[in-house]
């Protein structure tokens, strides 16, 4: 007799399941659950329409959960994560990723909130380099240099997408054709970013990428992060430990350009190979942290790069790559003018960022390791950001 009443639990549970996923009239139908056979976690994506853009372009944006109610939103425009909802120790989920309630907000000016950056993440001197004797002028939009690809770099752009399944976890794959010359770039690249969300509270990040000509390529996630729950307070208790004895010299903290030397975090308030809160020493950090550290796993292959806890929800952020860098943000240009969800007002370190990459301004530095992209090779990398709770 129990047996019978769980069965008869579980279908109706199934049927409505089936009716509420065709039940999506702002936007595309979205895709069906797949069948979970016996004892296997149920996880779901659903995609619906986000908003459209003047010329008439629409956005989607596609939310990814898991059986433990961890919930991911990613839209087409930017292939920005929107939001990440993750438990505290007491199962409460609160969204960690600062950002904007709807699309309007995107679209107007903020710091790459959730976006994906690219061609080239961080910054270029002067916004130009030279490639197999060839000289390359960028579009300039930080004062003298380029950064994060430009004026209208991957974060402002449409890109196309679709729904994937594997074990254990449901993502969005989403793909855009940089075209040659595009903010100033040689080569037609063809890029895809995977987000999957899996059981075991990760998501995962997953870049790759071909071109017809040789071609810088530096692609990474641009999310602010704060453990706390966006919009509550600022990210200055939170403890961080990174996987980094070095860091790379910059020739002043207003330009952020690399000077080409590498140096030890040994002595210095960069020193976060034992654990530290972002407020510690922060005042000893001229404009605080904007700093790319050089990880001792040297990238390619994936290995523990920064692990962050936040003590009043007991949140713990764990991140590993394969990429050679990873660059410390603390928001220290939010100054509160910035409106995001809910209204919450974004004061200075209202978020930290933690941008796994290769160095900044690579193509103007032989020593620095290479990320000229040729034809016939394959970009790839991959990042996990690993949730759990102490």
């Amino acid at each position: 007799m129990v047996q019978k009443s769980v069965a008869m639990v579980l279908c109706a549970a199934l049927c409505l399941a089936a009716l509420s996923c065709g039940k999506d009239e702002a936007g595309p139908t979205s895709p069906a659950p797949a069948v979970q056979a016996k004892g296997e976690s149920v996880m779901d994506i659903k995609s619906e329409r986000f908003g459209t853009l003047a010329d008439g372009t629409l956005v989607d944006i596609y939310t990814l959960t898991n059986s433990k109610g961890v919930q991911a939103r990613i839209m087409t425009y930017g292939a920005i994560l929107v939001s990440l909802r993750v438990p505290d120790r007491n199962g409460k989920l609160a969204d960690v990723v600062l950002g904007f309630d709807d699309l309007a907000g995107y679209l107007g000016t903020h710091p790459y909130f959730g976006a994906t950056v690219g061609r080239y993440a961080n910054r270029i001197a002067g916004g130009r380099f030279t490639l197999n004797g060839t000289a390359y002028a960028l579009a300039k939009n930080d004062k003298a240099n380029t950064l994060h690809g430009g004026v209208k770099g991957f974060d402002k752009v449409v890109w196309k997408a679709e729904p994937v399944r594997g074990a254990g976890a449901v993502g969005v794959k989403l793909a855009y054709l940089s075209k040659d010359m595009e903010e100033g770039y040689p080569g037609n690249l063809s890029v895809t970013v995977v987000y999957t969300l899996t059981e075991a509270n990760e998501l995962k990040i997953a870049y790759e990428a071909t071109t017809d000509k040789a071609t810088p390529v530096n692609l990474t996630n641009h999310a602010y992060w704060n453990l706390a729950g966006q919009g509550r307070g600022n990210i200055l208790g939170h403890e961080l430990r990174l996987e980094a004895d070095k860091y790379t010299a910059v020739d002043s903290p207003a330009s952020l350009i690399p000077t080409g030397e590498i140096k030890d975090v040994k002595g210095t308030p960069l020193d976060f190979t034992t654990p530290h809160t972002l407020g510690e020493r922060i005042a000893q950090v001229e404009g605080g942290y904007d700093h790319n550290f050089v990880l001792r796993s040297g990238g390619g292959r994936l290995a523990p790069a920064a692990r962050v806890w936040e003590p009043s929800s007991g949140r713990t952020l764990e991140i590993s790559t394969d990429q050679p860098a990873i660059q410390l943000y603390t928001g220290n240009f939010l100054d509160g003018t910035v409106k995001g969800k809910g209204g919450a007002a974004y004061p200075k370190n209202a978020g930290f960022c933690l941008e796994t990459q290769h160095f900044p301004d690579s193509p103007n530095h032989a020593n620095f390791p290479s990320t000229i992209l040729e034809p016939g090779r394959k970009f790839t990398s991959v990042t996990v950001h690993k949730f759990s709770v102490k």
